[in-house]
């Protein structure tokens, strides 16, 4: 079943509704309950109730082996990858299983762990495979779709009950076995109905998914263009000739940032913004630097003597564990840097600042720090980096090709950011039953 998209449409009545939290007044049709208001045609349920068994893995770590059965832990829930496992013997896992055996339609979740408590993920493959205590396994029973619960407990809702759940005091943090089986599930009692909600989510998860893997290819594409464009090995048509082997000091100059007294901060406007290193990660800043905390005044510039550096240059960390983040930025207006950071103000008659930003994005700058305690970068060491470039045309060129990528990428991420917030009202809607699939006039198994 496909997602309707007039049956999903999130309705503006039901912005900031909770699945745990009362309406002021319930609907015709529906009921109050433990989870929050739902329709009279479902049931709260335990945990308990819908499952056949809730069990953990084993209590003693295995002996592991190169190859054999696969044993199950909490980096492979979390990570969704069940291909890189650790290996126990066919004897051991003959021992383990007669405890707690895993088959397709159970579901695995965390229970100890420094992450989420209640992280989740539906065993929908053939499988043959022991589980740590780490993990609890759930069983579901006739009286639910394996499918829907899966759905649920990947739901706010059931995440924030597991956490209630959990000893927040024990390291790593847990959640008992038997505070498990009390969490409190809406069911609709109509298997069709519960098959519909499945089906409506799985198939969102599925558009992310194949999301996921473009926009992996598309990077991979991006930096095998970046290798073979930015050193020559490939040439764009129309360009051909020597490439020059230059310092990055022949080209430009690198300078530190100036000193920022406290006082003269907190700012939000002024002739100058005054980026620090933090300011690095704000949003709207992922390669243009367009978002400051810090503004100053053309007299506090003057009286601090901080240093103004020119649109298009290239600033990064240059003092202390950040340079190791291999952040490298492009200013679009004139601005002050803290002295955590420094600029590289290139020479526009010979370089293009965009080509220039890819080479450098290409190079370790934490690979330059200086032994001292402190990581720092010093501009001599800077300066003698070395590149390869090409005619001034035929760098901008390079540069408007990985810019169109560029583009392609972030067009494909905005894409994903809204999906991902499409499904998370979906789920607000459909886990809840203010949107139904199946009406209850017409439902039937």
């Amino acid at each position: 079943m496909g997602v309707n998209r007039d049956a999903m449409a999130v309705r503006e009545a039901s912005a900031g509704y909770d699945l745990q939290a009362a309406t002021p007044a319930v609907p015709v049709g529906y009921k109050q309950t433990e989870v929050g208001v739902i329709p009279e045609d479902w049931d709260v349920m335990s945990l308990s109730d819908v499952c056949r068994s809730i069990c953990d893995g084993t209590h003693y770590t295995p002996r592991y082996v190169p190859q054999g059965i696969p044993f199950y832990s909490v980096e492979n829930v979390t990570a969704n990858d069940f291909e890189n496992t650790k290996y126990i013997t066919e004897a051991e896992h003959a021992n383990l299983i007669k405890r707690c055996k895993p088959e397709r339609g159970d579901i695995l979740m965390t229970r100890i762990t420094a992450g989420i408590v209640g992280d989740t993920r539906l065993i929908d493959w053939d499988v043959n495979a022991s589980i740590y205590v780490s993990l609890a396994l759930l069983k579901p029973n006739n009286l639910i779709e394996s499918e829907y619960l899966y759905r649920y407990s990947r739901s706010t809702a059931f995440v924030r009950e597991t956490e209630k759940r959990a000893l927040t005091n024990a390291t790593p943090k847990k959640i008992n076995m038997q505070d498990i089986g009390p969490i409190p599930i809406p069911v609709p009692r109509n298997p069709k109905e519960q098959r519909a909600i499945a089906t409506a989510l799985s198939d969102v998860d599925a558009l992310l998914e194949g999301l996921d893997r473009l926009i992996a290819k598309k990077r991979d594409l991006k930096q095998a263009a970046m290798q073979q464009l930015l050193t020559g090995q490939t040439r764009l048509p129309g360009f051909e000739g020597r490439w020059e082997l230059v310092q990055a000091g022949d080209i430009g100059r690198f300078r530190g940032g100036s000193g920022f007294p406290n006082r003269f901060q907190g700012e939000v406007s002024g002739a100058y913004p005054f980026f620090k290193v933090s300011d690095m990660n704000n949003e709207g800043n992922d390669t243009f630097m367009v978002a400051a905390n810090n503004y100053i005044s053309e007299s506090v510039q003057k009286q601090i003597g901080a240093v103004v550096f020119p649109p298009e240059t290239i600033v990064f960390a240059k003092v202390g564990a950040a340079v190791f983040l291999e952040r490298k930025k492009i200013l679009t207006r004139p601005s002050c840097l803290d002295n955590n950071m420094a600029g590289y103000v290139i020479n526009a008659a010979r370089v293009d600042v965009r080509f220039m930003h890819y080479a450098l994005l290409r190079k370790k700058l934490g690979d330059l720090v200086s032994t001292t305690a402190l990581p720092s970068l010093s501009g001599g060491v800077l300066a003698a980096m070395e590149f390869v470039l090409p005619p001034l045309k035929e760098q901008s060129a390079i540069a408007n090709v990985l810019s169109d990528m560029d583009a392609e990428l972030e067009a494909l991420e905005q894409r994903h950011a809204k999906t991902a917030a499409l499904k998370q009202a979906m789920m607000q809607e459909l886990l809840t039953g203010r949107t139904r699939l199946v009406t209850p006039e017409t439902a039937t198994c």
